[in-house]
């Protein structure tokens, strides 16, 4: 890992929280996250205008989940991860503003299309624009410190970047066309390549957070295992099922190849488990998100024999991928990278990650268990996802707003 010297001239922001990417993108996604599923509340039980003939409402949320909220996590921890790659500082002041400030708008415009206000055409022209500038210049920025130091081993996440962009230019030509097709094609291309992301950056991250989170307290030092075979294995075979659920969405092919997914992920978390990570919530979260995406798998794998309806393994990863991994990396990357301790987190750690977790179960279990109240464990999940970004504010919009106490910028 390249060493990073400080500049000669200290950097100037107008304000800490646009100091690095993943201050303003963790504090509007997480507000983001409350507004927009509050939002879905209304619009889900019928009582907003949205225009179903012009945007499917599933789909409309689905599109924000993913490409509002989803991006905006990701694109804050990449903007302050490649500096720390590349050594090349990253947008930062008013330049981080202005990409951030093109997210904002095109969620403002997603907001007005499923409220259902008048003018559609204005607010998906609003949308469009915004959301590939936003898209666009996060992948630019990121690809342009990679190739300065010639760090190709990045390619894969910024192939991904690219792609999301291509998905997301997918959704916008389903909805001006009409045509739902490319609309689900965009959605689920960017579902799965989000959690290619995810499951890229995890493997990276999440055995060197239990190695350090671990060995701090103990005499011993803690060693995870790792192995190239299950690397390859688990890129192999999930980029076969996100070929087959995406373009060629044959049950038998989907669940073949999730089930591969799904045990070379288990053998990878068996690899990582210690017992002593349940001690600390900025490790078991990370632990259960990676195992809820497990879980995910397999019931993709099982879909088809036991046919439950196949929104709730996509919901099961998406609250897994999207909801706990996010909220576990954000709860930790705030701490680590405002120079605060991560070994003295906030105390409210366990419920936030416990309400993420109860989300899961009222969205996913519950509805196989007792399908018959499929109404009020949506709510109860909606309500559950709703508290725990309340909670993440309380603890960490402060964090993501002050100074480094060690004075340095960042």
């Amino acid at each position: 890992m390249l060493q990073i010297q400080p500049p000669n001239k200290a950097p100037y922001s107008p304000h800490p929280i646009l100091n690095l990417g993943f201050r303003i993108f963790f504090s509007g996604g997480a507000i983001f996250a409350i507004l927009i599923m509050v939002l879905w509340m209304v619009i889900f039980f019928g009582h907003t205008q949205i225009d179903a003939a012009q945007i499917n409402p599933f789909y409309w949320h689905a599109h924000e989940m993913l490409y509002g909220y989803a991006m905006a996590i990701i694109s804050g921890f990449l903007l302050t991860a490649v500096k720390t790659w590349t050594g090349i500082m990253m947008p930062y002041g008013y330049r981080l503003g202005a990409i951030f400030g093109c997210w904002l708008l095109a969620r403002i415009a997603w907001a007005a299309l499923g409220i259902g206000l008048t003018a559609f055409p204005v607010w998906l022209a609003m949308a469009i624009i915004f959301d590939l500038l936003f898209m666009g210049l996060t992948a630019w920025v990121i690809i342009k410190a990679v190739m300065a130091v010639k760090q190709y081993k990045q390619m894969g996440i910024i192939s991904k970047l690219v792609l999301l962009t291509v998905g997301n230019g997918l959704c916008y030509w389903g909805i001006f066309t009409a045509d739902q097709d490319y609309l689900r094609i965009g959605v689920y291309l960017g579902l799965y390549l989000v959690m290619g992301i995810v499951l890229t950056i995890g493997r990276r991250v999440v055995p060197f957070f239990i190695e350090r989170g671990l060995s701090f307290d103990s005499d011993q030092e803690v060693n995870v295992k790792n192995s190239k075979t299950l690397d390859a294995l688990s890129l192999g075979s999930f980029l076969i099922f996100m070929i087959a659920d995406v373009f060629y969405p044959n049950p038998y092919l989907v669940s073949a190849s999730a089930f591969i997914v799904a045990v070379v992920n288990s053998l990878r978390l068996i690899g990582w488990y210690n017992p002593r990570l349940w001690q600390k919530p900025l490790l078991w979260s990370l632990f259960v998100a990676f195992m809820g995406m497990c879980i995910s798998f397999f019931l993709f794998a099982l879909q088809p024999w036991l046919a439950f309806n196949h929104s709730i393994a996509v919901h099961a990863l998406a609250l897994s991928g999207v909801g706990m991994m996010t909220v576990a990396m954000m709860a930790r990357v705030s701490l680590g990278h405002t120079g605060r301790s991560i070994h003295s987190p906030p105390t409210t750690l366990n419920l936030m990650f416990a309400l993420m977790a109860l989300a899961f179960v009222f969205r996913v279990i519950m509805p196989l268990i007792a399908p018959d109240a499929y109404l009020m464990w949506i709510m109860l999940a909606q309500s559950a996802w709703v508290a725990c970004f309340v909670l993440f504010c309380f603890s960490y919009l402060a964090i993501l707003a002050k100074p480094r106490g060690d004075g340095l910028f960042g």
